[in-house]
């Protein structure tokens, strides 16, 4: 949360990997379109992709190297 309030992309929803209830909240999403995942650096989404992937969603990526590296070239983030 802490991240996410510092800087995040447009339209982005703050599902913390590490926090209990990651996988109750992300059964929300629509297992058949697009998600994507970022974090700081890219570590934590990675996993959270694997994790994704192996609970059934379909079209899962994550921002290489992360919000810091989408910040880093330019790109809007919003507070």
């Amino acid at each position: 949360p802490a991240e996410f309030a510092k800087g995040h992309i447009a339209g982005a929803v703050n599902n913390d990997w590490l926090e209990d209830g990651f996988l109750e909240r992300a059964k929300t999403l629509d297992k058949s379109k697009p998600v994507l995942l970022y974090c700081a650096s890219g570590r934590r989404s990675a996993a959270a992709r694997e994790f994704l992937r192996e609970q059934g969603f379909t079209d899962v990526v994550d921002l290489s190297e992360g919000i810091t590296a989408w910040r880093d070239a330019g790109n809007p983030i919003e507070r």
